[in-house]
């Protein structure tokens, strides 16, 4: 099994996470499969719907033809969420908040733990829990600076932010260059375009173009 610090290397090396959730596991299989084919091997499905955990059990079970793809679970809150999402495959499990008991989930299952933090007295919390890699969000309020300033005094933690990040080298290159290790990408790099329009093949364009700029940025 994959250690955590693998997974973390997984998600630097890659840079980019699409963060998605649909309820039809169609929609989902042809998104995961545009994002993988557009370069990406880390892919965050979240918690959000009744029959969540059904798309992702079926997700989980297409995507067993990558063998190199890291499929994790956000919007977790719970416990009780966290065992059902990781029992049926999960390999991280992000939250939009720092919650405790999910610390302790995390750590007895040797599982890779993304708490949402927007203070540096959650993100100090949240490493003395356990948390190797924290999510700023939401991204769109706390900005680059925000992150800048918490390397400034905690320079080791990667950081990763979701929820206002563009695939536009003005965005992301404020977003590196104020230390981030990965970005969380959700509506703006999975457009409600692409989705009434099936335009899988354009997906994959984006998420190849987004992917290679991070790289540029990162390097």
């Amino acid at each position: 099994m994959s250690s955590q610090e693998d997974n973390i290397q997984v998600l630097e090396k890659n840079g980019l996470v699409p963060v998605f959730n649909h309820t039809d596991p169609e929609v989902a299989k042809q998104v995961l499969d545009a994002c993988y084919k557009g370069g990406v091997r880390v892919f965050e499905f979240t918690n959000r719907g009744a029959n969540a955990l059904e798309v992702f059990e079926i997700l989980v079970a297409h995507s067993k033809k990558y063998d190199d793809l890291l499929l994790g679970i956000g919007t977790i809150f719970s416990k009780e969420d966290a065992k059902k999402f990781h029992d049926a495959g999960a390999k991280f499990i992000v939250s939009p908040a720092m919650i405790p008991e999910l610390a302790e989930f995390c750590e007895a299952n040797n599982v890779l733990w993304i708490p949402g933090c927007g203070t540096v007295t959650e993100i100090y919390t949240a490493v003395g829990l356990g948390a190797k890699l924290v999510k700023a969000f939401p991204g769109n309020v706390l900005g680059p600076g925000f992150v800048k300033a918490v390397k400034a005094v905690v320079p080791k933690v990667p950081i990763m932010p979701t929820g206002g990040v563009a695939p536009t080298e003005e965005n992301l290159k404020a977003w590196f260059d104020a230390g981030v290790s990965c970005v969380g990408m959700g509506s703006k790099l999975i457009t409600k375009e692409v989705l009434a329009n099936q335009q899988y093949a354009e997906l994959e364009e984006t998420v190849r173009k987004t992917a290679e700029l991070i790289k540029q940025l990162k390097s």
